[in-house]
């Protein structure tokens, strides 16, 4: 149910929050936050310390040196950008685009290192103006794509863990950044070796003989599969075209150099090859709230036609993907359009369905496979609520 989900629960106790610290008195330092003293800075960074539960008695002259040395939004973008000289100045989108570049790295893990590098590069001289700078920054990758839902729950994750540490009401600055960059550099770590921790859990469920469904090219399924074909278990697997991008004809070549026996099949030949086959294995998009999926589009057909025939349906996905989602149907989602190219001339008159990815719901769904460990799909909130805490 909807008041059951993790994004309730963090709102509820938010107001709770909220509403405890109204039926106290007031003390001088909150009295003068209440009045808002500082105009340039919002009402969310002046209150930032009841987030902690600490409200430290510098902490608004903090918020004032911030706003001292951010006079207006123009300068506020040069510190996200700024570098360590003149010359030299450091942008985290240049960052982010950097780290894209490596064929192994995902989307989300390129948005966290380039972060990391914020925090590295940062010429802040107070805790209030690295947290802008950082928040900017994430605010800057979101929107360089707003129909990625693990960019966003990535860089959402990322701000959550670093800026959850008693670091930030330390008197010493030198050491707070960095305790922050300490922070960063972990989660940079846990995201990356993610994809391997994965991969092992899932061989408890790869036993020889067995044939395997894929759909779409996901890097975590298949280094899965990899480690299944290294680990000498003998399966076979049959992945689907995916069109209209054909992501599936580059699983089948990356299986077919690994020595694995693939079958290609089209799209529309799912449910009759299920027969054949033992389980489904899919990447995912987005972990959302409900256990729910959203992933290239088709995964929810294969999860309909897996249901009806007894198949067990894994998904395989990096905790840094779980979202604060709740969709409740498949026209419930920010939209991602794709082109899409039929070899022949369309007539105008004909509207041709463009959305690159749907929703699979969490019924559908047999376990997902994540560095958290082996999840049910109602486990899910719970996890996401540790997670954005």
């Amino acid at each position: 149910m909807w008041y059951r989900s993790a994004s309730f629960i963090l709102d509820k106790q938010e107001q709770q929050r909220k509403d405890a610290a109204e039926s106290r008195p007031l003390s001088p330092v909150s009295t003068a936050m209440t009045e808002n003293p500082i105009a340039n800075v919002s009402m969310y960074y002046q209150t930032r310390a009841a987030h902690h539960g600490v409200v430290t008695s510098d902490w608004l002259a903090q918020a004032q040196a911030a706003v001292a040395g951010n006079a207006d939004d123009a300068a506020v973008e040069k510190n996200t950008s700024g570098g360590e000289g003149k010359g030299n100045k450091f942008s985290v989108v240049d960052e982010f685009n950097n780290w894209r570049k490596q064929p192994e790295l995902a989307e989300a893990v390129a948005a966290i290192r380039a972060l990391a590098s914020v925090i590295r590069s940062s010429q802040a001289k107070t805790m209030m103006e690295l947290e802008i700078e950082l928040k900017k920054a994430s605010d800057s990758l979101k929107s360089w794509d707003t129909t990625s839902i693990s960019l966003t729950a990535g860089c959402d994750i990322f701000m959550r863990y670093v800026t959850r540490t008693s670091a930030l009401d330390r008197e010493d600055f030198g050491s707070a950044k960095s305790r922050l960059l300490e922070r960063a550099e972990k989660f940079e770590e846990i995201s990356y070796k993610a994809r391997r921790i994965i991969a092992m859990l899932s061989q408890d469920f790869i036993f020889d003989g067995c044939t395997i469904l894929v759909h779409g090219f996901s890097r975590v399924v298949l280094e899965a599969l990899r480690t299944a074909a290294e680990n000498k278990k003998l399966f076979r697997v049959l992945c689907t075209e995916g069109r209209p991008d054909r992501s599936g004809l580059r699983v089948s070549n990356e299986l077919a150099k690994l020595d694995v026996p693939v079958k290609l099949l089209i799209d529309s030949a799912v449910a009759y090859s299920m027969d054949e086959v033992d389980m489904v294995l899919v990447g995912a998009d987005g972990v959302v709230e409900s256990g729910g999926i959203i992933n290239m589009m088709g995964t929810y057909q294969i999860a309909l036609v897996a249901k009806a025939m007894n198949k067990p349906m894994y998904v395989a996905a990096e905790s840094y993907k779980f979202a604060r989602l709740y969709p409740l149907d498949q026209k419930d989602m920010a939209p991602a359009l794709r082109p899409i190219d039929f070899g022949v001339p369309i007539p105008s008159k004909v509207e041709v369905e463009r959305s690159a990815r749907d929703y699979t719901p969490p019924q559908y769904l047999t376990l997902l496979f994540t560095d958290l460990g082996v999840l049910t799909p109602s486990v899910v909130s719970d996890e996401l609520i540790q997670l954005y805490l």
